[in-house]
């Protein structure tokens, strides 16, 4: 056991680890308590057991010369009593224990500094939402470092959007469901600055094993400095004039030129929508090109870009796509090569989620990465 518990220690120290003999939060602390008291309450019956078995082996072994049936006994109060009142004893011992551990956490008092998380399970997403600072983002957590000198727990409400999930960091507190109609509680309080990983514990669809968690414990600066990003929101990529000429004229100049889009003339959106003045190189590949095809496409339609018209709810929010290190929910990592493979075909890197192949043109799936890859 003592190896055990040092291996664990050895990853942990090494990389993100999903052990639970490694604990970094108050939750996690108790339920590894209470994981060894377990561990070595039923070894102790197992090596009890065992070695009663051994020793009837060998001391009523058939020996030569044996021809006569050994001595039968038929009842023993004594061995009746003991095999009854023991497991009795035993299991009062592991009910108290487990309860006590249950109500400590369950019934911890919430300080005034805690900070408030709302999370939600999608398939196969996770959404977090923090209301004191009006943030949303999606599948990775930042929360504060906690301390004994200054307390900062987070507290979660778990709910979830479509079937039942599980959130579950075994780093910093055990599992705990989420499910549909129905607001489930847990509090973590990281001791120690660093990434704890985790992921979906409830079978929830074919990817379940790829609805990852990310949780990023931050120094109080780092937390400031993440949230104070989180909350800037993205303006409209407009470029002025670079030739001075007023828009009938643009517009007569490249009258006979098909490789160029003015946004105003889209007949799909809104003339206020998006690039509304300028004039869009079919063929450009740049941040300006991508926020016009990203917002005359599905995409916000399922995804919201704060700042912007893109205002969807179904998929995660991107107002800040690139200040993540991963994509698909943990299952690539957020570089220009996954995330043109992923607007292309999410199912190359994540297959049976829910985001369609869109179909695009090579072109318009560079000129969207392009896009995306602006929001910081």
């Amino acid at each position: 056991m003592a190896a055990l518990l040092y291996g664990g220690a050895v990853i942990a120290a090494a990389s993100p680890t999903t052990s639970i003999f490694a604990p970094m939060s108050t939750p996690a602390h108790d339920v590894n308590d209470l994981s060894i008291f377990v561990l070595a309450i039923t070894g102790f019956i197992y090596v009890g057991v065992s070695g009663l078995l051994v020793y009837a082996l060998v001391r009523f072994r058939a020996r030569p010369g044996d021809t006569t049936e050994p001595p039968q006994v038929f009842g023993s109060v004594q061995i009746e009593l003991s095999w009854t009142i023991i497991p009795i004893l035993i299991i009062v011992v592991l009910f108290l224990t487990t309860a006590r551990v249950l109500f400590s956490i369950q019934d911890a008092q919430k300080p005034a500094t805690a900070l408030d998380v709302i999370v939600v399970g999608h398939q196969f997403w996770w959404e977090f939402r923090y209301p004191q600072y009006n943030v949303v983002t999606a599948n990775e957590l930042h929360v504060p470092v906690s301390s004994k000198a200054s307390p900062r727990p987070t507290y979660m409400k778990l709910t979830s959007a479509d079937v039942m999930h599980s959130f579950w960091v075994p780093q910093l507190a055990g599992k705990t469901d989420l499910l549909p109609n129905r607001v489930n509680e847990m509090w973590i309080d990281p001791q120690q600055s660093g990434l704890y990983v985790g992921q979906c514990a409830q079978f929830c669809g074919p990817e379940h094993a790829k609805m990852l968690l990310r949780v990023y414990v931050d120094t109080p600066e780092e937390f400031r400095h993440w949230i104070a990003n989180q909350q800037r929101t993205q303006a409209e990529l407009t470029l002025p004039s670079e030739t001075g000429e007023s828009a009938s004229e643009e517009s007569t100049a490249h009258a006979g030129n098909p490789q160029i889009v003015h946004a105003d003339m889209n007949v799909n959106s809104p003339t206020t929508r998006g690039v509304a003045s300028e004039s869009i190189d079919a063929q450009e590949v740049s941040a300006r090109a991508g926020q016009y095809v990203f917002e005359r496409e599905a995409c916000i339609n399922c995804h919201t870009v704060a700042g912007t018209v893109a205002t969807g709810r179904y998929g995660p929010d991107l107002t800040h796509l690139m200040s993540r290190e991963t994509i698909a929910s943990g299952a690539a990592p957020n570089t220009r090569q996954d995330l043109i493979k992923w607007i292309g075909d999410p199912n190359q890197i994540k297959p049976g989620c829910l985001m369609p192949a869109m179909h695009l043109t090579d072109k318009q799936n560079e000129q969207i990465t392009a896009y995306l890859l602006t929001l910081r």
